[in-house]
């Protein structure tokens, strides 16, 4: 699942970032509101997380002007006023969440977790299912034919994008941006690495090969014919 998370705290953008992705979220990072708008309307995004007090536009005129072009993403916004008149406000503005500062990192896992569940959005879905194998969104796990595959986190991220795209060719590059965010600096063959793994794991044992390499272009997730 990707997240656009916009703050402008250098600090609290980084740790809490780390955080997610080490929840198994893709996360985009922006310091400021227009490029968090510009963000929201270029690519599509399970949630945002939105700091209001920013520099270049504030979050609650990013989330307005969004609304306002149609997008429907679930945002939570982040800020240190909590008066009711301020909660309010960020509700009016297409909020579908509001947390003060500081706050706990647990609590707003949990926030996000509710947050998309009550979207009903179709990448919300708990559980995946191809062929024999079942991937559980929610606790983050899968399996196949009744049995478990034990998954680093960034094996299952992989694993998780790759059934959600179930039929789809993908290339290395769009498996990096659509697990990591296009911040990510890490080394492209290095998913070369994780798919192998994959499919010792899930594809080895097994007669019926789920992960496909194609030539050229990529890999793909789906039932041999």
């Amino acid at each position: 699942m990707r997240i656009l998370f916009a703050e402008d705290d250098s600090a609290i953008r980084s740790s809490v970032s780390r955080m997610l992705r080490a929840n198994t979220y893709a996360v985009d990072e922006v310091d400021n509101g227009a490029d968090a708008l510009d963000y929201l309307l270029s690519a599509p995004y399970d949630l945002a997380i939105l700091d209001v007090m920013m520099p270049k536009m504030d979050g609650l005129t990013a989330a307005k002007k969004a609304r306002a072009a149609g997008n429907r993403t679930p945002i939570i916004f982040l800020t240190a006023k909590d008066a009711l008149e301020d909660r309010l406000n960020g509700l009016y503005a297409g909020a579908d969440d509001y947390i003060t500062k500081p706050f706990a990192f647990e609590e707003l896992l949990a926030r996000v977790h509710v947050v998309m569940r009550r979207s009903g959005a179709p990448a919300l879905t708990d559980e995946i299912t191809v062929s024999d194998l079942t991937v559980n969104t929610r606790m983050k796990k899968a399996v196949r034919a009744g049995k478990e595959i034990p998954l680093t986190g960034r094996e299952y991220a992989i694993l998780e994008y790759l059934i959600k795209n179930a039929g789809a060719v993908l290339s290395r590059e769009q498996i990096q941006n659509g697990v990591w965010g296009y911040d990510y600096e890490g080394v492209s063959n290095m998913i070369d690495v994780y798919i192998r793994n994959l499919r010792k794991k899930m594809d080895e044992d097994f007669d019926k090969k789920l992960i496909h390499t194609i030539r050229f272009l990529g890999y793909v997730l789906r039932e041999e014919a």
